[in-house]
This record gives structure tokens, C-alpha cells and sequence, in this order.
């Protein structure tokens, strides 16, 4: 039992990290149509911006906060440097393109801090015994801190005239703009705040993987599968998907084979998507032909 306990902790700290990351690229697709593959590593060039401030004895505090603010700076420029100029309905060239940012950004943090695996300072450290178990404090933490960063997001969306604004445009830019919101204003809030997500997310994984030019790969994809999983246009469903992924991701490790957790964890989207083309939580849509 505390075996189990132990993994299962260990899963719901992975899933909140999947999670939010979905979250912020759920954001970002419902107010732009654009599915960001450049936020894993522009969130990566944010961690290598960290540790170069701790290794310059910058408490590790400030190079977290900095880690989003490069983050979130670099997501915007490339928004308004190449993702604008496409013009809104290019779902396909904006993919292609954020790809190519993602080869980018990831070239560069090679060549300016080397291709060699750097450990990431920790966040906090020790474990915390419960029913037998010794639960590692950094995993409570990353579940505390992914839950205050999804609650506040479902408290902004929810209860705020910001929120309800952003709702309006990720529904209808059209109608939002002849009602007078500032749908660009409003898309480059909501880049801000699924890139700063991602940057989050980054910083609670890195201390328990090392950090590498693709360290948030491997997340990224897992991430992917956890809105796919809850439904792409649903931020609830980002939520739950991730924490599903990365729980059924740590059973299948521990309890199947660590080999083919991978294929266990997206065998079971398939399947889910076999089943509901739309997602758990999405909503499934009509088009006259």
C-alpha cells in the first residue's frame, strides 16, 4: 500500500505538470486557433535563463519569476513576428510554423548552454512520511502549486469581466470586435497566460528531471494527449486528461512494464478517442455538407 500510495503521489505530480501545460495550449487555441508547439521550448530557454541566474548566486525565487518573464516575452514575439502575419483560419501553417520556432529555440539553447544535461536546483527537498510511505516534499509542492495555478485561472475565467471577455472572443473574434473588445488586446493576454503556464509547469518539472534542450518533450506530448484525452476546446477537460495521463503513465510504469508505459498510456487514449471522437469533456460539433 505504501508502494502504491508512493506512485500514485508521484503520478498526480506528473499529471498536475501535463495538465498545466494543456491548460495553457487550450487557452491559447481557443483565442487564436493556434496550437502552440513552440511553448514546451520556449518555456526551455526560460529554465536555462533560470540557472544561469542561480549559478551567478540569484536566489532561486528570482530565476523562477525570470524563467516566466523570458517565457512569456519570447511566446509574444514570435506571436507578433510570424503567427500574426498569417492572418487567423491558418490552424495548419501556424502549426508548421510554431514547429519550426520549437527547432529553433531549441538549437539556440544548445548552442549558447551546450547539449549537456544540467541538474536544476530544487525547489525544496526531504520527504514527508504518510501511512507508511516516504512522499517526497517536491511532489506535494507541485501538486499545491499546479492546484492554486488552476484555480486561480478557473477563478479569472469564472468570476472576472477579463475572463468573461476572453470567453466572448475564444467563442466569436467577429462578434467580440463589433461589440467593441479588443480581440488582438485579448488573444495577446491570453498568449501571456497559457505561456506563463507552460513556464510554471517547466519549473515544477525540471528539478525532477534534469534540464536538457528537449527535457519538455517528452511532456509536451503527454500534455497533448491529456486534451485530446479531456477535449480539445475544453480547459476542465485539459485538467483532468493530464492528471489521467500521468497517473495511468506511473501505473503502467511501475505496475506493467516501465518499457511500454507509453504505449499503454496512448493505447488507452486511442481507444477513449474510439469511443468519443470529441474528448470526455469536449463538445462534439455539426457542420451541413
Amino acid at each position: 500500500m505504501s508502494q502504491f500510495l508512493l506512485v500514485l503521489v508521484s503520478g498526480v505530480a506528473s499529471g498536475a505538470v501535463y495538465g498545466l501545460l494543456g491548460l495553457g495550449l487550450v487557452i491559447i487555441y481557443r483565442a487564436t486557433d493556434v496550437v502552440n508547439f513552440a511553448m514546451a521550448s520556449l518555456a526551455t530557454l526560460g529554465l536555462y535563463v533560470a540557472v544561469s541566474l542561480h549559478d551567478r548566486g540569484v536566489a532561486t525565487a528570482f530565476g523562477l519569476l525570470a524563467a516566466v518573464a523570458v517565457t512569456v516575452a519570447a511566446g509574444l514575439l514570435v506571436r507578433e513576428a510570424v503567427i500574426r502575419p498569417l492572418g487567423q483560419g491558418q490552424l495548419f501553417s501556424a502549426l508548421v510554423v510554431t514547429m519550426g520556432v520549437s527547432l529553433i529555440a531549441e538549437n539556440l539553447a544548445g548552442s549558447v548552454w551546450g547539449e549537456q544535461p544540467r541538474d536544476f536546483p530544487d525547489l525544496v527537498s526531504g520527504t514527508v512520511r504518510w501511512s507508511g510511505a516516504a512522499l517526497p516534499v517536491q511532489s506535494l509542492v507541485t501538486i499545491g502549486v499546479a492546484a492554486a495555478a488552476m484555480a486561480l485561472v478557473g477563478w479569472l475565467f469564472s468570476r472576472t469581466t477579463l475572463g468573461s471577455a476572453m470567453r466572448a472572443v475564444a467563442e466569436s473574434p467577429g462578434t467580440a470586435r463589433v461589440v467593441g473588445l479588443g480581440a488582438q488586446r485579448l488573444a495577446r493576454i491570453s498568449w501571456a497566460l497559457g505561456l506563463a503556464l507552460a513556464a510554471l509547469a517547466a519549473c515544477l518539472y525540471a528539478p525532477r528531471s534534469g534540464l536538457a534542450t528537449t527535457t519538455l518533450t517528452a511532456p509536451l506530448f503527454r500534455a497533448f494527449a491529456g486534451i485530446f484525452l479531456g477535449g480539445l476546446t475544453s480547459m476542465y477537460g485539459a485538467v483532468v486528461g493530464g492528471l489521467a495521463i500521468g497517473v495511468l503513465d506511473n501505473l503502467a510504469a511501475n505496475y506493467v512494464s516501465a518499457s511500454f508505459r507509453d504505449t499503454f498510456v496512448f493505447s488507452f487514449t486511442v481507444l477513449v478517442l474510439l469511443i468519443r471522437p470529441q474528448g470526455v469533456f469536449g463538445t462534439r460539433t455539426f457542420q451541413r455538407v
